[in-house]
Order: C-alpha cells, then sequence, then structure tokens
C-alpha cells in the first residue's frame, strides 16, 4: 500500500481574555515574580471566563485552523479533541466541537495523553490520513486547566493556565509533512502527576471535594527530573527516525512547562534560544494544548518558513511523551 505524505495544512489558537499575572498570585499564595520567574519562566497566564469550557476554547482554535487550511467544517473527516478537561465525561469534547462547528461528516473522539496528548493525537491523525482513510483531520489540544488547579496551593497554582491550540492536517507534496514520530510511556510513574477523584477509582463525594482530590497532584522534582532526561530522549529518536542530524532542527516547539527543562534539551540538542518556541512566560503550562499555541504562533510570527524541520516534543502526566520531526 503507498502511503501519502502528510503535513499540517492550517493552525490557530486562542486563548482566553483574563490574564492572571505573578503579581495575582502573590495576593493568593505565599510566592513572589522573582521566584516564580527564576524556577520557571513564566509571568502571566490565561483563565478561562466562567460561561467558557474546554470546548468553547477549543471552537475559536478550530475555526481560525480551517480558515488558514482553506477548507470548510463539512469537509473534516475527522476530529481528535486531545484534552484532561474535557467539559464533562461524556459525550466526548471532540462530539461537541463537531456540533459547534457544524462538522456533520466527521467522527469524533477524545483523546487523554495529558500534556503528550498533542503529539499522540498528530500521531493517530497522520496515519489514517496516510493510508487513505481520510483526507482532512483536525487535531486539537484544549484544556481549562483552572477548573482543576487549587489556588491555595503554591507549588501547582503557579504553573497552569487555560487556552487551545489546534491544526488541520492532510495531504501535502513529496518531501513535505511528518517524518517520524516518537511516543512512549512509563505508568510506573503515574501516581507522580495525577487528579486522584472523580473516576471510577475514586467517585466524586463530599469526602473527596472535602479532601481536595478533584485538584492537580504533582511530585515536582521527581516530574522535573522525568523531564529533563525524555524531552531530550525523545527529540533525538524522533531525529534519529527521520534520519536527520539535530544540526538540521530550523526550530524546537517543545511543551511549555519550565524555562530550564526547555534549556536542557536546547543544551542536549546544541541549539540556541533563537531555534526554539518559547512563550510560556505568557500562557504558562497548557497541557495539551501548549504544543499547538506555541506553534501557532510561531507561524503567525513568520518563524517558520517553507522547507523548515521541526521538532515537537513533550512530556506529561501518564506519564508519557512524545515527539514529532516534520517538514514544514
Amino acid at each position: 500500500m503507498q502511503l501519502h505524505p502528510v503535513g499540517i495544512i492550517g493552525t490557530g489558537k486562542y486563548v482566553p481574555d483574563r490574564i492572571l499575572t505573578n503579581k495575582d498570585l502573590e495576593q493568593m499564595v505565599e510566592t513572589n515574580d522573582e521566584w516564580i520567574v527564576t524556577r520557571t519562566g513564566m509571568r502571566e497566564r490565561r483563565i478561562a471566563a466562567p460561561d467558557q469550557a474546554t470546548s468553547d476554547l477549543a471552537l475559536h482554535a478550530s475555526k481560525k485552523a480551517l480558515e488558514a487550511a482553506g477548507i470548510s467544517a463539512e469537509e473534516l473527516d475527522l476530529i481528535i479533541v486531545a484534552t484532561i478537561t474535557p467539559d464533562m465525561f461524556f459525550p466526548s469534547t471532540a462530539c461537541l466541537l463537531q456540533e459547534k462547528l457544524g462538522a456533520k461528516k466527521a467522527a469524533a473522539f477524545d483523546l487523554s495523553a495529558a500534556c503528550s496528548g498533542f503529539i499522540y493525537g498528530l500521531a493517530t491523525a497522520s496515519n489514517m490520513i496516510a493510508t487513505g482513510m481520510y483526507k482532512h483531520v483536525l487535531v486539537v489540544g484544549a484544556e481549562c486547566l483552572s477548573r482543576i488547579t487549587d489556588y491555595t496551593d503554591r507549588n501547582t497554582c503557579i504553573l497552569f493556565g487555560d487556552g487551545a491550540g489546534a491544526v488541520v492536517l492532510g495531504q501535502v507534496a513529496e518531501g513535505r509533512g511528518f517524518r517520524s514520530f516518537e511516543l512512549g510511556a512509563d505508568g510506573a510513574g503515574g501516581e507522580l502527576l495525577k487528579v486522584c477523584a472523580g473516576g471510577s477509582r475514586t467517585p466524586s463525594s463530599a469526602e473527596s471535594i472535602e479532601n481536595k482530590q478533584h485538584f492537580i497532584y504533582m511530585a515536582g522534582n521527581e516530574v522535573y527530573k522525568f523531564a529533563v532526561r525524555i524531552m531530550g530522549n525523545a527529540a533525538e529518536e524522533a531525529l534519529r527516525k527521520a534520519g536527520l542530524d539535530k544540526s538540521k532542527i530550523d526550530l524546537l516547539i517543545p511543551h511549555q512547562a519550565n524555562i530550564r527543562i526547555i534549556q536542557s534539551a536546547l543544551n542536549r540538542l546544541d541549539l540556541s534560544e533563537d531555534k526554539c518556541m518559547i512563550n510560556l512566560d505568557k500562557y504558562g503550562n497548557v497541557s495539551a494544548a501548549s504544543i499547538p499555541i506555541a506553534l501557532a504562533e510561531a507561524v503567525e510570527q513568520n518563524r517558520v518558513k517553507e522547507g523548515d524541520h521541526l521538532v515537537l516534543v513533550g512530556f506529561g502526566g501518564g506519564l508519557t511523551w512524545g515527539a514529532s520531526v516534520l517538514v514544514w
């Protein structure tokens, strides 16, 4: 079977209007701007309005991606939404988005791989198009992490924000598009980053709410050590699969979790900071939305040119990781 070359033909992003600054956080928990910037690189993050849910953020980003791709929602064959903050257990956020977009022909499902979810979604969609099963697939990373963040916990509340990024995948010219994917997981590290309650193991109850079990728990030091190791490993493995040397990277688009983790990856790949898309100072960690927001912003800023070699790489709860090499 002949495989079709697959690439990204449209990008879009959306972030809510409300800005939560480090100065704002100083009024909420025992922290300060210098401490946050030094340890994370973050200065602001966006917070969804009370009447906004994940599907609403995804809708705005998706419309922009469809417009950039020059196709209508009716031409979509599949919608994949990567998220850990769905509107509800079911129906899926992807189904809710399908209805909002009017994408009547599209199949739709959610994908849960935390901050690696967008890369997992790209890999899934790319293979479906490459085999000829579908022609156009919308892949969205969207999160309302503020809804599961404990704003009395200074270790986590400084990190997370809300937003959405979307891409449309389709067939591209020979020599362009995705060259490789590297996906991985280590379930033994699942306890390091999680939301304990709300599922079948610990159903929602007055007790679970009182114990704050519906908020993000993170063993920060352990996750940091994992991330520093895995970001470089995953990127190098994706490059190896693509048959490329790290000197060929034109732009690295990493998950925006911590500036020190990103700098570690740059050192591992022998890249200068001008070859990396960094926007965590404005948006914080937006989980599955971080990479597509950064990609869309790089396109907006004309930092991506035809023929450029891009490396997308992320890690997240699960523990999971993913990387991809594509020729723009």
